[in-house]
């Protein structure tokens, strides 16, 4: 089994402003995929990610609010798997539902292990 992330981009809906009813059904949608990777046991972890932050750079240590990007560029959350392969990490991208927003996206990265 290796372990992947899976990082959320872009669009969430609230930028389409969906019907109370339209948010409620995205919302147990993504209740339902995140639930039955659980049931599962492929799901290690899954959060949403607060819009507010900050970002340090370079030596000089500059900080300055943000993350502030596009809608497609920003992350909005986070899930990390434990499957056999990348191939079934790709499979299980393919039913998230931020992918029913064309701006959504699915970012999967392999976990590597730490060389010390």
């Amino acid at each position: 089994m290796s372990e992947f992330l899976m990082l959320f981009r872009g669009s969430d809906g609230r930028s389409l402003q969906p019907s109370p009813e339209q948010a409620q059904a995205h919302t147990q949608r993504w209740a339902d995929w995140i639930g039955g990777l659980a049931q599962e046991g492929k799901m290690l972890s899954a959060q949403p990610l607060s819009a507010n932050g900050k970002t340090v750079t370079g030596t000089k240590m500059v900080i300055t609010d943000g993350p502030y990007l596009e809608g497609k560029e920003l992350v909005g959350g986070y899930l990390m798997l434990k499957v056999d392969s990348f191939e079934e990490a790709v499979e299980i991208a393919k039913q998230c539902p931020i992918l029913e927003f064309e701006t959504g996206s699915v970012e999967i990265r392999a976990i590597e292990a730490m060389m010390m």
